[in-house]
């Protein structure tokens, strides 16, 4: 099943429903983190209706004259910077009658001197293609057509010069698209442009416009985009500006191949084309994606039937950057984009995702100066497979693991992860990471698994626990019935950790409360107990001895870290005890103590007992020890006491080395040792202070008393009433008056249990 989603990724094939699926994640995601401000460095000079109305320009196309005439009062009243023309010049201009003129000079008219002066006199004012031509030589004018992939399209008007030369890729099979014609401005225009680019957007398979092709081949040669070609000339003006020259000069594209990045010649597609100072990255389609800021209107729109009128403050226009273009709807330069409502001067503009084309190569124009542009980089198809490879293989194994409600948090919260990180790549990095075929994959293997568990696994489960639920405890049969085939309830022998607490004093705490109170105080205390041990530790709970606890890790689940959550676990009862006072405080009730004994050893496990009464439970000689360890606490003064097996097995955790002891029935003394905390928790003063204590444990085994009780003071004062210094000050003191045998080893001998 994971095969079939990276497939997709892998471009073998491509599923339909996922691919719309990705594109409507697009956009949401686009338009959650839009900037939804105006940008008023660029200014849409639109064709609309009132500028096709009689009373202003007419109806398209507009003359030459006209053009000229708005041109200049552009220029040279209102001191905009530069213009582009998001409209193509393909066509002579004959409304001045001059064509007409000449036929007749040529033919019925063509003895008649006078009249041949006159055509000869009228002509250059008469030629509007001339004039118009004429006054784009020297300014900054950007021009624009358009490539068909029809396959019956014609070559119209002149196309400028391309910006890489043929041949510039090599071999390397990048994935232009195929044209087969053009409509472009008439060549003495073309010729007299400063720059000129193509229109041409990029439609997904929805019919939505989200790139622009930043590069087209067309027969081997390449040019450039529009908006790249405003671009350009806008970076050509600055640098011109700031080194205070003449001659107008371009900064070159030049493309960025991914080999120069990862010295693979396999991988052939464009990640960026760099101009000047600025970076554009384009996909494997050499397109850039469309750095929408807002709705329509997210740039100032000004009609040009204000513009003729000479109706527009001249601060709105001055040092702008000007892009001429057509909303009315007559004129088709409307696109489906991922964004579109937006609110113009007459209020909410109702036209659904309907976005003129003119905006569009506004919005990349600012992304570019900005350097704002989201990147796909090819690349990006294989971080997309390894992230489903990864991820599939992951929740494979993981959902069948878990119960239903685990692998429920657990798919939502893989689906959240990978969303923020989605998210995280596209607003930081501002890499653009394909997401609904992880998502898609990530419900899907959670359907499958959970039907699966629903129709097949139940009834084997119900079984399972109505078999074993009589032994094993019922927080573990779930556990269990995952895998009944691993589990037994035969005994064996296994390493086990086993942990003992007990509350001191009980008696007076019993005599001091009601039977109601002391039922209360009890199964709270013993709740909350069990809930760290077997909730958050995943311990087994073997039995209650009254206020006492018995509980073991590593059986019948198995668990690698067996002591150190043990350990962690009696650190955290100890704590939880705190919290446990201050409530019981607040109701007048007694505080408690609790000693905690943990050991670890090979013992006996499994399903042990009578006839009439059996439980999954441990003996063996390492239970009796961690029995005997917490029956030592209190004489210790701490409240935690770990076997030396356990401390060798923990590593992550500070230990305080207590004493060496042989306990009741054992012939070997052991050491012990009294946890402290995670290493990454305990603080300097502490870790000082347990560094003079081994020092001054050492010199108590040398005999050394004198070094000792110096030692002992300053620990007294680093911490006072420190009831295991005052123990060992104590001893001392015993043991200058009755001075230990030669073969003392600096062992403490308990006979009672």
């Amino acid at each position: 099943m994971v095969l079939v989603f990276v497939g997709h990724a892998a471009t073998y094939y491509k599923i339909g429903f996922i691919t719309q699926l990705e594109n409507i994640i697009y956009d949401y995601r686009l338009r959650l983190t839009m900037p939804g401000t105006v940008d008023d460095r660029i200014v849409i000079l639109d064709i609309d209706e009132r500028s096709l109305d009689q009373r202003a320009l007419g109806r398209w196309p507009w003359s030459r004259d006209k053009i000229v005439t708005l041109l200049q009062r552009l220029f040279d009243k209102y001191g905009v910077v530069l213009i582009g023309f998001d409209v193509v010049f393909a066509e002579p201009d004959e409304s001045s009658g001059l064509p007409v003129l000449e036929k007749l000079a040529k033919t019925r008219l063509k003895d008649i001197g006078p009249f041949q002066s006159a055509v000869k006199d009228l002509r250059a004012e008469l030629d509007y293609d001339a004039i118009f031509a004429q006054f784009l030589r020297g300014r900054p004018v950007v021009l624009g057509y358009y490539l068909s992939s029809d396959e019956n399209a014609v070559e119209s008007g002149a196309l400028p010069e391309p910006v890489l030369p043929p041949g510039i890729f090599g071999n390397r099979k990048i994935r232009f698209g195929i044209w087969k014609g053009y409509g472009a401005n008439l060549p003495e225009f073309q010729a007299s442009a400063a720059n000129a680019g193509h229109f041409n957007s990029q439609t997904d398979d929805d019919g939505v416009s989200r790139r622009v092709p930043m590069l087209v081949d067309y027969k081997g040669k390449y040019y450039e985009a529009f908006s790249l070609a405003v671009v350009r000339l806008y970076m050509g003006m600055q640098d011109a500006a700031r080194d205070k020259k003449t001659v107008l000069t371009l900064p070159k594209v030049i493309p960025g191949i991914a080999s120069e990045r990862f010295g693979s010649k396999n991988y052939t597609g464009l990640e960026w084309l760099e101009v000047g100072s600025l970076r554009i990255p384009v996909d494997d389609e050499v397109a850039t994606l469309v750095p929408f800021r807002g709705p329509r209107f997210s740039f100032p729109y000004i009609s040009l039937a204000d513009v003729w009128a000479d109706k527009v403050p001249a601060e709105k226009l001055k040092g702008r950057i000007a892009l001429i273009g057509a909303s009315a709807p007559g004129l088709f330069d409307l696109r489906a984009t991922p964004v579109g409502v937006g609110e113009g001067a007459s209020g909410i503009e109702k036209v659904g995702n309907v976005y003129p084309g003119v905006e569009v190569h506004a919005n990349l124009i600012a992304g570019m100066l900005d350097g704002k542009l989201k990147h796909k980089p090819p690349y990006m198809i294989g971080a997309e497979v390894l992230l489903l490879v990864l991820g599939g293989i992951v929740l494979t194994l993981l959902i069948p693991m878990l119960a239903p409600l685990w692998a429920t948090v657990a798919t939502v919260t893989g689906m959240a992860l990978i969303t923020l990180f989605d998210l995280w790549m596209w607003s930081y990095p501002g890499l653009v990471l394909p997401l609904a075929a992880s998502v898609l994959m990530t419900v899907t293997l959670y359907t499958v698994n959970m039907a699966y568990g629903y129709f097949v696994e139940t009834r084997s489960k119900r079984q399972f626990a109505e078999l074993f639920g009589q032994y094993v405890p019922p927080e573990l049969v779930g556990i269990m019935a995952e895998d009944p085939e691993q589990y037994t309830m035969a005994p064996k022998s296994t390493d086990l950790t086993i942990l003992f607490s007990d509350v001191r004093g009980f008696t007076s705490i019993s005599e001091a409360l009601s039977p109601e109170h002391l039922r209360e105080y009890i199964n709270e205390y013993l709740t909350d107990m069990s809930n760290i041990i077997r909730g958050k530790y995943r311990g087994t709970l073997d039995k209650y001895i009254g206020d006492a606890i018995m509980a073991f890790w590593n059986a019948p689940v198995e668990d690698k870290d067996h002591p150190r959550n043990a350990v962690l676990a009696a650190l955290e009862m100890q704590r939880e005890c705190s919290m446990l006072n201050k409530k019981f405080t607040m109701r007048g009730w007694p505080t408690l103590k609790i000693g905690i004994g943990v050991n670890s050893g090979n013992v006996r496990v499994g399903d042990m007992g009578s006839k009439e009464r059996r439980a999954y439970t441990a003996m063996g000689d390492a239970v009796n020890v961690a029995s005997r360890l917490e029956g030592r606490t209190k004489y210790y003064g701490v409240g935690i006491l770990v076997g030396e097996t356990t401390r060798t097995l923990v590593k992550d955790v500070v230990f305080r080395e207590i004493d060496k002891i042989k306990v009741k029935g054992k012939v070997e003394a052991i050491t012990i040792y009294e946890p402290v905390g995670l290493e990454s928790e305990v603080e300097k003063k502490v870790l000082d202070e347990l560094k003079l204590w081994h020092q001054t444990i050492r010199s108590y085994r040398s005999r050394q008393w004198d070094q000792v009780e110096v030692n002992l003071l300053n620990l007294q004062r680093m911490n006072p009433g420190c009831a295991l210094y005052e123990l060992y000050a104590k001893e001392v003191a015993v043991k200058r008056r009755n001075p230990p045998p030669a073969e003392w080893a600096g062992v403490t001998v308990f006979d009672e249990k």
